[in-house]
């Protein structure tokens, strides 16, 4: 039997929402894709946000949904319309894909770029963004869980030091979303970022966005596509649907969606999930190992954690630990640069428990990577 620790690359999708989305291909074979998703709309259009809403406590008016966080981040940020001069606060925990955009849109209006330095823990140095925040910050940008090492950093107390201020606030919540109790409304962002397939264990191709008004109202106008808006023959655009659906676009996959409202249905409440426990137990037994270096910054620790070897790559611990039946995940520090590159960190081992990991299959995993490593 295989033991899955990779949940922060996709976790395991139940029996339910598997034959959830055999249902729906069924369907869509035998009477039609478009004929299958009319009759799946009270759920497509109605259940599915009001799921992601209640799931992280937020009005489902201000909920759009994507094939990916990254989609949901990007097609969101990207219509910001920032000014020279103006400030960005980053961490050094951002993930790759956000940082591509912000420095694209760097480049077309010319605002600076700030990474919040972390204290000797490794956590981020929030004295300093107190200092920091003024009239120019026009965004923060913070990512709930990283995705190269567990750190979880603190974004309900960054959210109130920017309360009241004009900043928008940003939380890249996809390692965290399914793992953690989030709660929108306490944290005080206005966007947040959330992936299906991971801690949810949702299938692939799914994503959500909440986007506060605040924030909508300052997106520069962009597509707009035809489940939210017409247009007449002397090219007059009309939006009939108002919030946050306006940043989607009308194609989707009903039998990815619908999985994925399964998923949320049978998804364990987050705040009785003790996966930093688990990972904190799993960094001080690695740490018992000859030549490994555990990458777990900061005070509070969720499911994912990080390691190198000083001698055996990180591709080959993988491989091996897959062919013994045991699933990690080799990691690129370019996916994390600010923090992991900055460190010399190329490659590594990611591990992520969740709440089907047992202590068994914490034993199964060091037994077989001390064998590996011997």
């Amino acid at each position: 039997m295989r033991t899955h620790l990779n949940t922060a690359g996709a976790g395991l999708m139940s029996r339910r929402t598997v034959e959830t989305m055999i249902e729906v291909l069924e369907a869509e074979q035998r009477d039609g894709a478009y004929e299958t998703e009319q009759r799946y709309d009270d759920e497509l259009n109605v259940a599915l946000y009001k799921e992601l809403g209640r799931l992280v406590n937020a009005d489902p008016q201000d909920v759009a949904i994507f094939d990916s966080a990254t989609r949901a981040w990007s097609a969101t940020f990207g219509r910001l319309a920032l000014r020279s001069g103006q400030r960005v606060i980053i961490t050094p925990y951002e993930y790759a894909g956000n940082l591509m955009s912000l420095t694209t849109l760097q480049k077309r209006y010319g605002f600076r770029i700030e990474v919040m330095p972390l204290d000797g823990a490794g956590d981020l140095d929030l004295d300093w963004l107190r200092r920091s925040v003024d009239d120019d910050v026009a965004l923060v940008s913070v990512p709930h869980v990283p995705s190269g090492c567990g750190i979880v950093n603190p974004v309900e107390e960054i959210g109130r030091i920017l309360d009241g201020g004009d900043a928008l606030y940003v939380v890249d919540g996809c390692q965290s979303v399914g793992q953690l109790p989030v709660d929108v409304g306490r944290i005080g962002c206005d966007l947040f970022t959330g992936a299906g397939r991971k801690f949810l264990c949702g299938p692939r191709g799914t994503g959500f966005a909440v986007a506060s008004r605040r924030l909508r109202e300052r997106l520069t106008p962009d597509l707009l596509d035809l489940h939210v808006a017409d247009i007449d023959q002397h090219l007059d655009v009309a939006e009939h649907v108002s919030g946050a659906r306006g940043l989607e676009l009308a194609e989707r996959s009903t039998a990815v969606f619908m999985g994925l409202l399964a998923s949320l249905a049978e998804a364990p409440d987050p705040a009785g999930l003790d996966n930093g426990h688990l990972s904190t137990a799993l960094a001080a037994e690695l740490r018992t190992v000859d030549g490994v270096q555990v990458f777990d910054p900061g005070r509070r620790q969720s499911g994912i954690t990080a390691f190198r070897h000083d001698r055996v790559p990180a591709a080959r611990i993988a491989e091996e630990l897959r062919a013994a039946g045991v699933n990690v995940w080799k990691i690129a520090g370019s996916h994390t640069p600010l923090y992991l590159l900055e460190r010399d960190v190329t490659t590594a081992v990611r591990v992520s428990v969740h709440w089907y990991t047992t202590e068994a299959d914490l034993t199964r995993f060091m037994n077989e990577l001390r064998r590996i490593l011997a």
